[in-house]
């Protein structure tokens, strides 16, 4: 099965590296190079650079925690979890920022282990001490309902919500969390609350997105469409897949491909193109797509469209050529279990021919 869109994090964590590398003292230009090569996804690069960096005595804490990024982006959570601990073993004792940038790190590393017991208490220790950490509370809320407690999750969102009421985005994902486990009334009611008490303030896009999240399609085509027209990627994207959600492919892809004749430079749109391509039975242009996607050299994006162009070569019947790419895959993201699903699948269907 092809991945949605899911964006990798880590180059929106990577905000904060020139601040840390210049607050945190002693040389790091190994290190700040070897972050440069993680914001270009190469991982394995930006790990022998850092072996160099100890080599030059570099900072301690910045080498692990670098480290530890790069192992997140290989999805080697367990050895990210231990680069964290020893950069925070390696801290001077004083709480500073980076400290804090770093617990983020290791809770999000616990948590993609499969680890939310020990995520749930990074997210304690934080509110411990800054007890404002909005992020925090919703980051902590989702380890939560991984957990199974969802009185706790509930009050986490309360807080988090109550705290950034026009933060949409955090509404959504929210959402999208409840929804997952189970609980979309639940996630609904905190959008049919913004619809209701914000409504005549809300842009057109945000009200299509509301209504596309309570599943009222037809009022999500009408707010759609009028914000289609800022020429904003996202607007067309959830106009795409409001169609999608009613089984009207041929629309959704026109809206994608419309978008995409005066914009060839959004990654996200090229996949969700492909994914659409692909519910129509089309692989062979959802391929397509895909590599278009990855031309555009999004470093959020090559993951999910690397993966998803194996799937369709999967399904155009290529399976000796999909094997080759998912081995190439898996060298770059060796702890992407499903990845390594699909390579023993594509094992027996290459010995059954």
């Amino acid at each position: 099965m092809y991945k949605w869109t899911k964006k990798n994090a880590l180059p929106a964590l990577l905000l904060f590296v020139t601040i840390f590398l210049t607050a945190c003292g002693g040389r790091t230009i190994k290190t700040q190079e070897a972050m440069d090569l993680i914001a270009t996804m190469d991982y394995h690069g930006a790990l022998a650079l850092l072996a160099e960096a100890e080599t030059e005595k570099e900072n301690a804490v910045l080498i692990s925690r670098g480290k530890g990024i790069a192992y997140m982006g290989l999805a080697e959570y367990d050895q990210a979890v231990e680069c964290f601990l020893q950069a925070l073993s390696n801290s001077n004792g004083l709480i500073e920022d980076v400290d804090y940038d770093l617990n983020y790190y290791l809770a999000a590393a616990y948590g993609k282990s499969g680890n939310f017991e020990d995520a749930k208490k990074v997210y304690d220790s934080i509110l411990a001490l800054r007890p404002k950490e909005k992020d925090a509370y919703f980051l902590r809320g989702n380890a939560e309902l991984e957990l199974g407690q969802y009185t706790q999750a509930k009050e986490d969102y309360d807080k988090t919500v109550s705290m950034d009421p026009k933060n949409f985005d955090r509404l959504f994902a929210i959402y999208e969390a409840f929804a997952h486990f189970g609980y979309k009334e639940a996630g609904q009611e905190y959008l049919r609350t913004a619809l209701e008490t914000g409504e005549k303030k809300l842009s057109s896009f945000d009200k299509g997105r509301i209504y596309y999240y309570m599943e009222d399609y037809q009022k999500a085509y009408v707010e759609l469409e009028d914000a289609k027209s800022d020429d904003k990627p996202q607007s067309s994207l959830y106009l795409g897949k409001a169609y999608e959600a009613t089984g009207d492919y041929n629309y959704a892809c026109n809206v994608y491909r419309s978008y995409l004749d005066k914009h060839k430079d959004s990654a996200e749109m090229y996949n969700q193109l492909g994914i659409c391509e692909m519910k129509k039975g089309n692989y062979e242009d959802a391929l397509a797509a895909f590599q278009m996607g990855k031309a555009v050299e999004d470093p959020s994006m090559m993951q999910v469209l690397s993966y998803n162009e194996i799937v369709a070569m999967e399904y155009m019947g290529n399976f000796d050529q999909a094997t080759k790419m998912m081995q190439s895959y898996a060298k770059s993201y060796p702890g992407d279990a499903d990845a390594n699903r699909e390579q023993v699948f594509l094992s027996t269907r290459q010995h059954s021919e």
